[in-house]
């Protein structure tokens, strides 16, 4: 079976702000994100892709966008099951506030039980994902062959859980998972199981340095805004 190249979209104008984009439309990449992007195509130059399959958000579509000019055989596709998790009303509110909200205990300590108001569960944004992953998995064996590498550009919660899959993981541990803007993961499809062969490859380790204003322990939702 195929190998799932995992590209999160690069850092936005949202993660900056601390803010909560979910599915708020014009939210685009930053200076940094977009420079990241334009760094993308040689970052998967050894890479035969086959197919690139991206969220239909606007920071996914420019993230992809240099490696499909760099690549103009390269066929696209918009995947809407591998699109943001549906915060409903916490979209566009920041997350600073967000910290005192009773659901947010939930998110990160029990998340298969979270639902966010007016908007979708974390397992249901879970299943939905890794269901499109099966099918494009299928997809792209028949058009291209077991052997045959495919990208998908999507989202951090939306990663972080398709890991979660793969390895077999309860839901309720994906927060323990961490993938920076832009960063690459990489897992391999076999008949019997999946294999992670890389997990939030920036290539940087710029984020493993001690920060000045350390972390409580939370997981980012929405995914973080990566290394300063």
């Amino acid at each position: 079976m195929p190998t799932l190249i995992l590209v999160r979209h690069g850092r936005s104008t949202a993660n900056t702000s601390g803010l909560l984009a979910g599915r708020t439309p014009g939210v685009a990449l930053d200076e940094r994100g977009a420079a990241q992007a334009a760094a993308l195509p040689a970052r998967l130059a050894g890479l035969p892709l086959s197919e690139v399959v991206t969220s239909p958000l606007q920071r996914c579509r420019e993230t992809v966008r240099p490696l499909l000019e760099a690549r103009p055989g390269l066929r696209s596709h918009t995947e809407e099951r591998i699109g943001e998790c549906d915060y409903g009303d916490w979209s566009g509110r920041k997350l600073a506030e967000l910290t005192d909200e009773p659901l947010m205990e939930v998110v990160q300590a029990h998340p298969s039980a979270a639902a966010f108001p007016g908007g979708e569960s974390m397992r249901a944004m879970q299943t939905r994902a890794a269901e499109a992953v099966r099918e494009w998995n299928a997809r792209v064996e028949r058009d291209h062959g077991a052997d045959a590498l495919y990208l998908m550009c999507s989202h951090g919660d939306i990663i972080k859980s398709l890991v979660a899959d793969a390895l077999g993981l309860h839901l309720d541990l994906f927060q323990r998972i961490s993938v920076e803007p832009c960063s690459i993961t990489a897992i391999r499809y076999t008949r019997l199981r999946p294999f992670l062969v890389r997990l939030g490859d920036t290539g940087d380790f710029a984020s493993l340095a001690p920060r000045e204003e350390p972390s409580e322990g939370d997981a980012p939702v929405g995914g973080g805004a990566g290394a300063p």
